[in-house]
């Protein structure tokens, strides 16, 4: 979500109940169950899959929105990724 505009989460005993999205224009544009997976995956509430399900669309789909949308979809500190680059190259 973009500018002042901020989404609400409420829980319950620490477990999230319910998610309130402000009514924006990319609300609008791609739709409640878009948005919503957008903002449960961005505050990492749900893992990418779990995201790509709610928003109706295949993971690669969904993973390449959220490119889009300038959401990381690997989040690795920096000496994971050099770990992981690492091994990947032997």
């Amino acid at each position: 979500m973009e500018g002042s505009a901020r989404s609400t989460s409420i829980t319950k005993r620490g477990e999230p109940i319910l998610v309130a999205l402000p009514f924006t224009d990319e609300l609008l544009d791609s739709g409640v169950k878009v948005a919503l997976a957008e903002y449960l995956f961005k505050e990492g509430i749900l893992s990418l899959g779990r995201a790509a399900k709610i928003a109706r669309m295949p993971y690669v789909l969904f993973s390449e929105h959220l490119s889009r949308r300038g959401i990381p979809v690997v989040d690795y500190p920096p000496e994971e990724l050099e770990d992981e680059l690492w091994v990947a190259s032997l």
